[in-house]
């Protein structure tokens, strides 16, 4: 999603090495706003809403455990201001209900500070739940420019905006050469946005603004909508599992064109469900990925031999979401939650997988940091940094 070139294998080499040790300090006892006064005991409690059930609960796993080796490492090192860091999940299931259900529990578990959110539509409705227990809020993952225009202080997004990766689909295809664009999106927050963004933008290259229905088996209707206005490129903004769908039955209604993927559709549930044949060459707008990261080798390895499984998308942010909580407590003495934002609001170079993080007045990165990807063999991989 970003517009940066990739890190040298000397800087990130660097990152990957401080990962650890800059994580120390987080947010005092005032995380849950009654505790503010309470003494410094005990472990520190970090939350982290995930899809553990429903059509993106494949990716919960990557998030999750990348956090907890964050964890790990932080922990072995003699943790945050003398005490342990602890990881609490609860399943959103991208869900609005379940979100606020699972953000509640959250809260009363007594996390200081919440490093999770995917799905946006469900992170959305948790934003003043974690706002009223005073606990700040580091998103990994959830990018709807939604999420940024309520202006809440404790709200900050370590992931590009929808706006940015608008304006990277809006760059690629003009790269590519189109002339004319099919927009297709699911009507949640995150999908509808990066849609009417592209929009937006593309102008009268923007021929249709297809709005499917989530979970369906059968896109035949749409895509008999879409192929109608006979464009050479569509962009599908939703997630993975409409995603596949939808690539597989344009190639099947004949579509010869570009296909892209926003990136909540960047997983390799993708391929699967498209099947190798559909899913090849499909284009994706997306954050950087443990496979396009240069230098990370070590901390691939280190993930693979603790779960004997690869690091998937969300994975380095969600490690990184971890780290940079970390600092924030040390940097604020404690996890008072007033004063883990004021430090949040101050760092000024933090090294993280994107590169040095210092937050725009948004609570956002500078640089979205979109790339492209491409399906090759049933994987994504780097096609373009975009920059």
């Amino acid at each position: 999603m970003r517009a940066t070139p990739l890190k040298s294998l000397a800087s990130l080499t660097l990152a990957v090495l401080v990962l650890a040790g800059c994580s120390q300090g987080l947010l005092g006892d005032g995380g849950t706003g009654d505790q503010s006064s309470a003494p410094a005991q005990g472990p520190i409690v970090l939350g982290m809403l995930i899809p553990q059930s429903g059509s993106e609960a494949a990716i919960g796993p990557y998030m999750s455990n990348a956090a907890q080796l964050a964890i790990d490492e932080i922990n072995a090192k003699g943790g945050v201001l003398g005490r342990k860091l602890e990881l609490k999940t609860a399943d959103d299931a991208c869900d609005p209900q379940s979100a606020s259900a699972a953000a509640n529990k959250l809260v009363t578990e007594g996390v200081h500070i919440s490093v999770g959110g995917y799905c946006s539509g469900a992170t959305l409705p948790t934003l003043p739940i974690f706002g009223r227990a005073n606990i700040p809020m580091i998103i990994p993952a959830a990018n709807s420019q939604e999420l940024v225009d309520q202006k809440l202080k404790h709200v900050f997004l370590i992931n590009g905006t929808g706006s940015q990766q608008a304006a990277a689909a809006q760059k690629w295809v003009d790269k590519q050469g189109a002339k004319s664009v099919a927009l297709m999106h699911d009507n949640t927050s995150y999908s509808k946005d990066i849609a009417v963004r592209s929009q937006d933008l593309l102008g009268d290259k923007a021929v249709i603004v297809e709005a499917v229905t989530p979970k369906e088996s059968d896109y035949s209707a749409n895509i008999t909508n879409v192929l109608a206005k006979k464009p050479d490129f569509v962009y599908w903004t939703g997630y993975f599992q409409e995603g596949g769908l939808i690539a597989r039955q344009l190639r099947q209604a004949g579509y010869k064109g570009s296909i892209m993927v926003a990136d909540g559709a960047v997983s390799p549930k993708l391929a699967e469900i498209a099947g190798d044949e559909a899913a090849e060459g499909v284009y994706a707008t997306m954050t950087q990925t443990p496979e396009t990261l240069q230098g990370a080798e070590n901390w691939i390895a280190a993930y693979k031999q603790k779960y004997n499984a690869d690091p998937g998308p969300y994975s380095n942010q969600s490690y990184d979401a971890v780290r940079l909580a970390a600092e924030a407590i040390t940097k604020a003495g404690g996890t008072d939650g007033a004063k883990v934002i004021a430090a949040l609001e101050a760092v000024d170079g933090f090294p993280m997988f994107s590169g040095p993080l210092k937050f725009t007045p948004e609570h956002t990165l500078a640089n979205g940091g979109f790339q492209i990807l491409v399906v090759k063999d049933g994987a994504f991989t780097l096609q373009d940094p975009l920059a």
